[in-house]
């Protein structure tokens, strides 16, 4: 009764009841979409033969369908998923480099080099999930919003005479795919820091906090790169929503005068190294939005085939040599913290060696106890990265600016038996070699005159090339493009493909400020589809939590990029345009100041000037003669006129001046009509 005769109490209670349930089920749906979107840090270091190290930056993100949560995110990137569900981007890769990759020192065989040694400059390709004549339109708006995101000229690439559609050679190709590169593109902070903002903690805490700027852009190899893939608009019925992967791959020069001083006298001494001394940080706990984050140590194969184990000796292998808990105290190197995990690769049939994963978790780290993993080498190491099945380069052959050729030199790297029997098929070997080259329009590639040469003999192109497509280029239209399947024996030494080409004429509009430094021909694509790069380690259980060891697991094909060519082109004489523009402006200030000083010039004025001053020229006499004459008729003296030569004179200056201007405006038009 009390309640139903204050309405307003019954108002309120109601109200506040309505309130709570939906707080109660907006928290349940905010823990749902916490709970189902990830985030995972993890840094990879690994020591180079060549006294280098790589530092490896994985970062993955992953959303949820879009159905589930509408456009809010809580970790994942809206900019992203705003991205995926405008232009419905099924997979996508965007790559920022700066150096080029070392394969001869540091290996092309493992799943880092295949995956993240990326061509200097921009390299982007995506997939789209839409009819086939909506894919250009789609590219064109996607460029664009990459451009203003990433603070980069990647709307550059919304030309149809810089991007190229790959049919099969290229690995995501299904024919709704579209590549495009910016070679002489600069990379800087300017594209570092929104790629950072993608990340929910940014670089103030975890692994992140290591991204010093003067640190990584010292290194002799840098790539910042993004890979999305989307399966929201996949028609097989699967959507399990977005997933990001940003890598941040470096190849630093470890500084340590303690390994100078004493061993000074050693040739193969590894510099000794710590996250301290590299990046002039620590690491002071995880992101607290992060799932897992960890930091991992790789010795390679062949890096583990030298080191000294203390099993070794008593003829057992490297893998019960990991069980001895004093092995980060190994008589070849100290580790300066002991690590949480050790993980052993499964056997490969490419190698006789295997490789060795420590784990450290950063999870039980503080601000008071931050984390620091340091490598101090005691005796000098030497061995080799494993590369690939062939050593891929390419140059010009030929000079002048007419024409010339491009030749894509293949080499062995003396690969094992084991890669061999890889590719061995009813007692033959052959091995298959794919080649993947873009040139811009003007460079005019005449297909035709394709060779091959294998061993620095000759041969028939049906011989050696399985499968080929060209595409001729289009001036100012499209870029020329070529895939070939090469089928070459396992024995080969060397292997070579020249192809002839014209150079082409641009209008003065269509060259770059730098044109006389040249114009960039992108880098070949070499890939090796007979070949896999995976590590694969022992079971366990965090293995599938750790999204760097998944991704290793997975085989990825073996690829490798060529140099970018640097290509002179016949440039006109830039500086005739800054004469012509400057002798135009003189003639054109000379005469409309001339005209505008005869329009504005007071006559009368000028006249009052030259009577006064013809009356100070006369003499004395005159003009006491004129005062006397106006005394004795008793008026005022007249002021003495200057003579009528005066004004016609001025008159007759104004009509040249005129007539003058005339002739030369007159003139100058008859010139240039």
């Amino acid at each position: 009764m009390v309640l139903l005769q204050r309405p307003h109490i019954l108002l309120l209670l109601i109200g506040t009841h309505q309130f709570l349930q939906c707080w109660i089920a907006f928290g349940s749906v905010n823990e749902e979409g916490q709970k189902q979107e990830e985030f995972s840090e993890e840094l990879l270091l690994k020591p180079f033969p060549d006294h280098k190290l790589l530092a490896h930056f994985h970062f993955q993100s992953s959303a949820t369908p879009s159905t589930s949560n509408g456009c809010h995110h809580h970790l994942f990137p809206k900019a992203i998923s705003q991205l995926v569900q405008k232009f419905r981007v099924k997979e996508m890769e965007l790559s920022f480099t700066q150096g080029r990759w070392n394969y001869e020192s540091w290996g092309g065989f493992d799943p880092i080099s295949s995956s993240n040694a990326k061509p200097p400059g921009v390299e982007l390709w995506a997939v789209f999930d839409v009819p086939q004549h909506h894919i250009d339109a789609s590219w064109k708006n996607l460029t664009h919003t990459l451009s203003g995101l990433f603070c980069a000229s990647i709307n550059f690439l919304e030309s149809t005479a810089t991007y190229s559609t790959p049919e099969w050679s290229f690995p995501p190709a299904s024919g709704n795919v579209r590549y495009g590169t910016l070679p002489c593109e600069a990379v800087c902070t300017e594209n570092l820091t929104p790629w950072l903002k993608l990340l929910p903690c940014r670089d103030k805490a975890g692994i992140a906090l290591l991204l010093d700027r003067p640190s990584l852009y010292r290194g002799f190899y840098h790539s910042q790169r993004l890979h999305l893939t989307s399966t929201e608009s996949s028609s097989e019925g699967i959507d399990s929503g977005i997933i990001l992967e940003q890598t941040l791959t470096v190849v630093l020069q470890p500084n340590s005068e303690r390994a100078i001083e004493v061993h000074a006298s050693e040739k193969h001494i590894q510099p000794s190294w710590s996250l301290s001394s590299i990046f002039g940080k620590q690491v002071s706990g995880r992101c607290v939005l992060a799932k897992s984050s960890s930091v991992y140590l790789l010795l390679d194969r062949g890096l583990v085939a030298e080191l000294k184990f203390p099993n070794k000796e008593n003829g057992k292998s490297a893998a019960n040599g990991l069980t001895s808990e004093n092995f980060w105290s190994n008589p070849s190197f100290e580790l300066s913290a002991n690590p949480d995990r050790i993980f052993l690769e499964e056997s490969s049939s490419h190698s006789k060696s295997l490789s060795i994963l420590y784990m450290f978790q950063v999870e039980k780290y503080s601000e008071s106890e931050p984390f620091d993993i340091g490598l101090m080498w005691k005796v000098p190491v030497a061995w080799l990265c494993q590369q690939t099945p062939l050593h891929a380069s390419r140059f010009f052959m030929g000079n002048g600016n007419e024409r010339g050729a491009i030749a894509i030199s293949l080499k062995s790297t003396q690969f094992t038996e084991g890669f061999m029997s890889a590719n061995s098929k009813d007692g033959s070997c052959e091995l298959r070699v794919e080649v993947f080259q873009v040139v811009p329009w003007y460079v005019k590639v005449y297909f035709h005159s394709l060779r091959v040469f294998v061993d620095q003999q000759p041969r028939a192109v049906s011989d050696i090339i399985e499968k080929i497509h060209v595409s001729p280029s289009k001036d100012k239209m499209s870029p020329g493009v070529m895939e070939v399947v090469l089928k070459l024996p396992c024995r080969v030494n060397t292997a070579a493909l020249t192809v002839e080409f014209d150079k082409g004429f641009l209008r003065i509009d269509e060259y770059p400020p730098d044109a006389n430094q040249g114009f960039d021909i992108p880098s070949a694509i070499i890939s090796f589809p007979n070949f896999h790069a995976s590590m694969v380690f022992l079971e366990d259980d965090s293995l599938n939590k750790s999204p760097l060891l998944s991704k290793f697991q997975e085989k990825c094909p073996v690829m490798s990029y060529t140099e970018v060519l640097l290509v002179p082109l016949t440039t006109p004489d830039f500086s005739m345009p800054y004469n012509v523009i400057t002798i135009t402006c003189t003639v054109f200030a000379l005469y409309f100041g001339s005209l505008l000083n005869v329009l504005q010039r007071r006559v009368a004025e000028e006249e009052r000037f030259l009577k006064a001053k013809a009356a100070k020229k006369t003499g004395r006499l005159p003009l006491l003669l004129s005062k006397l004459s106006a005394k004795l008729r008793g008026r005022r003296r007249e002021p003495l006129h200057s003579p009528p030569s005066s004004s016609s004179f001025i008159n007759s200056k104004l009509v040249l001046k005129v007539i003058l201007v005339a002739g030369l405006a007159l003139g100058w038009q008859y010139v240039f009509s």
